[in-house]
């Protein structure tokens, strides 16, 4: 049977490296990683809390430094997503964490952007791609990565994220980054809500100038921020198992998805970090689905967030109207 369709606006790239093609990636760079086989690297990913995932993240990160790596990266995630049956993906990758390590800007954006056009011909999935700046890194740093954003927004670049450290390092310092890039034509999609609470998300939306939010849940938490949420529009990219490992929550049937969505919340459902999180986009919909959400609303919601051209979302519609959708949750 076929998987429904499925759009997917919050995955970090590098998190969606296999081992197998990690081991290569770094073997062919000379970059020596903590583990030597598939099964020793699956075990050193398996996540254990937020230190060791931050730790995991960067040894084994260090190993992508050339366009080919970020381009190869880019496809082999697109070709993992469709057997997920994902039809559009928004993916997040960190510019300045390689160019911190010597690899040039336009190396960095050439390599996901010529992924993203690979993956286009060879699986028909379309990406877009939303830099990521890390909140630990200097604003010089996200100025930068803002005016790479606004170079390549004619090769699929198409928002700005903001991530990393989330309760030590509050939204608002980055605003005048957020700032350059919408006056180039590129939309905020910073995280907000997970670690850190409704003031975080209202920093994101008020100094940021967010169009959709990464994660939010913790919106929950002020009545007023949701309906603030609801009134302006705005799309949360919510990743139910992500949520669970991280501790943000401590099991499914105490997530808020079901309350959020039932106070008129436009959720979309993604998989954030799916090797290290040991997830993947069907099971993140299952999760969804098993709460009580319907499989086309959640993707309707993806459409609503998606920071595509009218062309493109004319065709995702078409797909929500053609699709077989499933009726009931997973069992």
């Amino acid at each position: 049977m076929e998987p429904f369709p499925k759009i997917e606006l919050h995955v970090h790239l590098e998190a969606t490296v296999a081992p197998e093609l990690l081991l290569r990636i770094a073997r062919r760079n000379g970059v020596s990683l903590p583990a030597e086989t598939p099964e020793e690297l699956r075990e050193l990913c398996r996540f254990r809390d937020f230190g060791h995932f931050i730790e995991v993240w960067i040894a084994t990160t260090c190993a992508l430094q050339h366009a080919d790596d970020f381009r190869e990266i880019t496809v082999a995630y697109a070709a993992e997503a469709k057997r997920h049956g994902a039809v559009y993906l928004e993916a997040i990758f960190s510019p300045a964490e390689p160019v911190r390590r010597g690899a040039a800007w336009d190396e960095v954006f050439e390599g996901y952007c010529d992924g993203i056009a690979q993956a286009r011909e060879q699986h028909d999935v379309e990406l877009r791609l939303t830099p990521d700046i890390p909140r630990s890194f200097t604003l010089e740093e996200g100025l930068e990565t803002a005016r790479q954003a606004i170079r390549f927004r004619d090769r699929g670049i198409v928002g700005l994220g903001l991530g990393g450290l989330e309760a030590q390092h509050p939204p608002e310092p980055w605003a005048p980054a957020f700032e350059l890039a919408r006056a180039g034509g590129i939309a905020a999609v910073p995280h907000a809500g997970e670690v850190a609470g409704p003031a975080s998300i209202r920093g994101a939306l008020d100094a940021l100038g967010a169009s959709r939010i990464r994660h939010g849940v913790r919106a929950i938490e002020d009545p007023e921020l949701v309906r603030e949420i609801v009134e302006r529009g705005v799309v949360l990219d919510v990743t139910p198992i992500s949520n669970l490992r991280t501790g943000v929550y401590p099991s499914l049937a105490e997530h808020p998805l079901p309350e959020l969505v039932a106070a008129g919340v436009r959720c979309s459902i993604s998989t954030d970090d799916p090797v290290l999180f040991d997830t993947d986009l069907t099971r993140e919909y299952d999760a969804a689905l098993s709460l009580g959400l319907s499989a086309r609303a959640i993707f309707e919601a993806g459409i609503e967030g998606a920071l595509c051209d009218e062309t493109e979302r004319a065709r995702l519609h078409r797909i929500a109207v053609e699709a077989d959708w499933p009726l009931t949750a997973p069992r």
